[in-house]
């Protein structure tokens, strides 16, 4: 490769998978001699980028930096980049909308028009479902994150739903998104049990305590655990129905944050679920469209009874065939 401006270019690439690079290997690639590459490396570090020696002088890894070099992106990356950004400006983390789109300006403006007319069609095609979830201070989710990745006992101001105000000591397990709300995942030490917290509702207490040992979480499985904990624990009105096939036959019927299924045997399950209302309760069952049966509560057994009459008044005096 004899451009030095394209050989520069095409190093820089290489060094941004991140891995040791030998110089025989480099060399190899951009078919110079060791020397070259000594040389070009020396160039790049003089533009910016932390290129440090490996195993003496014979490697070479890109490392961060103090600041923001450049970066070369390849066209699946660039897109990939370029739709996170526009899906961010309609996300729930407030207060990045005007950087997203700032960074999304200067992207596109560098695009080759193959990738501008790719990213184009996406946008056009892309359908953004304005929600009413609640908007998270980013500050809030970085605190939260860094405490997680730490492992170090988090202490923070959290208001409920009934507007009660506590002050918790958690170990956090994990910060997830679940249906457009934030929540933070850990362990209660006054309550000796694990709980799930809306990040929207807290407000970390800084600086934040010791570091733990971190505990095994029920089922192994933060969604799982979360969408349970969703699904039925908190919800006013809840109930255990018997389902009529197998959890795996229906297990790509049940939405997160409907219910979760417990295995019987080959022909039955049972869902355990929660919402507002009993005919909410209602609804969710026939959605799943298979036959189940219903023991309790008295309320939910009333809403179904209410529901099957209503849908036979509906029908009253067609013909059945």
């Amino acid at each position: 490769m004899n451009d030095p401006s394209a050989r520069l270019l095409r190093l820089l690439g290489l060094l941004q998978t991140p891995r040791d690079w030998p110089g025989t290997e480099l060399a190899a690639r951009l078919g110079v001699s060791a020397r070259t590459v000594r040389r070009d490396i020396e160039r790049l570090r003089g533009l910016g980028y932390p290129v440090h020696a490996t195993q003496g002088s014979v490697g070479y890894r890109l490392a961060a930096g103090a600041t923001v070099p450049p970066l070369l992106l390849d066209d699946e990356e660039a897109l990939a980049v370029a739709v996170g950004l526009r899906t961010v400006t309609g996300g729930t983390v407030s207060g990045i909308e005007e950087a997203s789109l700032r960074a999304l300006a200067k992207l596109e403006q560098v695009l080759p028009s193959r990738l501008r007319h790719r990213l184009t069609a996406l946008q056009r095609s892309m359908v953004r479902v304005s929600g009413s979830g609640p908007r998270v201070d980013p500050n809030v989710l970085i605190a939260i994150s860094e405490a997680t990745h730490r492992r170090e006992r988090l202490r923070f101001d959290y208001r409920d739903r009934a507007g009660a105000a506590t002050i918790r000591d958690v170990e956090p397990e994990a910060v997830v998104n679940f249906s457009r709300h934030w929540y933070l995942v850990g362990w209660d030490t006054d309550r000796a049990d694990w709980r799930s917290f809306r990040v929207d509702r807290l407000h970390p207490r800084i600086p934040t305590g010791p570091r733990f040992t971190p505990r095994e979480l029920p089922g192994g499985d933060v969604v799982a655990y979360l969408s349970q904990r969703l699904s039925a624990d908190a919800w006013p009105h809840r109930a255990v129905v018997t389902l009529h096939a197998s959890a795996e036959h229906l297990a790509d019927r049940i939405w997160p944050g409907m219910g979760t299924l417990e295995a019987v045997d080959d022909t039955r399950c049972l869902l355990h679920l929660g919402a507002d209302s009993p005919a909410a309760l209602t609804w969710m069952l026939t959605a799943v469209d298979v036959d189940f049966t219903v023991d309790g509560p008295p309320e939910l057994v009333a809403a179904v009874r209410a529901l099957g009459d209503r849908c036979l008044a509906a029908i009253a005096g067609q013909d059945r065939h």
